[in-house]
């Protein structure tokens, strides 16, 4: 998912994303440490995501502040 797809969800859609890809995330760090991952690219995917949410989430948390 593109950073412009991420822009269109609500803040409600943002966390629940932002949750979902945490425990993924940890899924997949226990997989590789039991060495049962074959796609070790899936957890570098994975943390961009986190990247992109979080910085959206940043972004409208600074934008929100200025306006009030």
């Amino acid at each position: 998912m593109k950073i412009k797809e991420l822009r269109e969800k609500s803040d409600v859609e943002l966390d629940r994303m932002l949750m979902e890809h945490r425990e993924l995330l940890r899924e997949l760090r226990f997989k590789r440490a039991a060495q049962q991952l074959t796609d070790v690219r899936s957890i570098r995917e994975t943390r961009q995501m986190l990247a992109r949410i979080m910085t959206l989430r940043h972004a409208r948390t600074l934008a929100a502040t200025k306006k009030a």
